[in-house]
């Protein structure tokens, strides 16, 4: 079971009122470099269309982190775009389709920088920890965009939800392979322990408030913790 499986059962619980992805948007902030469109995402509309989706990508991801998947219209993303609402398809297929495509491009992303950061190192403890300093820098970087739905998808629609979850468990796969390099006792469950690890991870947006701790002082907190407990239990049955 991953992280992203408990979201399947967020999703089917009723809406509370509150809208989780929305509580830190901020229109001045940028969203993490994006690379080439993927081909499944978009339609060929002549030359330069790489540009304008590219365009249409970062508007999509700020909008949707300011108001939400539900609350954002294709009418809002072209308009902020400079196109007509009837343009946009001729780059993006639908909301879907773009919903999931900035969702899956942050993750690539990120998932790129983390193997960067972990490269630098062959102790497990030492990978386990960058990795997880990496992503808490990302999540919690001021300067880009919040984006809640990577960890959240209690508003997002049934349709997409397992189109969004099997991107999300293609990037936590990382953590498989960290996790099982480390020298854990045999009575430890890797899996539970990988989860565990991820679901605290993955809440620290929630709570984090500048000031007393970085994110990279926290990732590394947080690895003591789940070390020390570890080293702790090695000698329980």
């Amino acid at each position: 079971m991953t992280a992203g499986e408990e979201n399947r059962k967020a999703a089917s619980k009723p809406d509370d009122g509150k809208s989780p992805d929305t509580h830190r948007g901020d229109s001045k902030r940028q969203v993490l470099p994006i690379g080439n469109p993927p081909r499944a995402a978009r339609r060929p509309s002549g030359e330069g269309s790489g540009d304008r989706y590219y365009d249409i990508i970062q508007a999509a991801a700020i909008l949707f982190a300011e108001r939400g998947y539900l609350a954002t219209s294709m009418r809002d993303i072209a308009e902020r775009v400079g196109l007509l609402g009837g343009s946009l398809y001729h780059h993006v297929r639908s909301k879907e389709d773009l919903f999931v495509a900035v969702h899956a491009q942050a993750l690539e992303m990120a998932s790129e920088q983390i193997a960067t950061a972990i490269s630098q190192f062959d102790d497990p403890w030492q990978r386990l920890e960058a990795a997880c300093v990496r992503q808490l820098e990302i999540q919690l970087d001021p300067d880009l965009v919040d984006i809640p739905f990577l960890t959240d998808f209690r508003n997002v629609p049934t349709e997409i939800l397992e189109r969004l979850i099997i991107k999300r468990d293609a990037f936590e796969a990382a953590y498989v392979k960290l996790v099982d390099s480390l020298p854990l006792p045999p009575h430890i469950d890797k899996s539970l322990y990988r989860l565990l690890l991820l679901s605290l991870i993955n809440s620290v947006p929630a709570w984090y408030r500048p000031g007393r701790m970085s994110p990279a002082e926290i990732g590394r907190q947080i690895i003591h913790i789940f070390r020390h407990e570890h080293l702790a239990g090695a000698s329980a049955p």
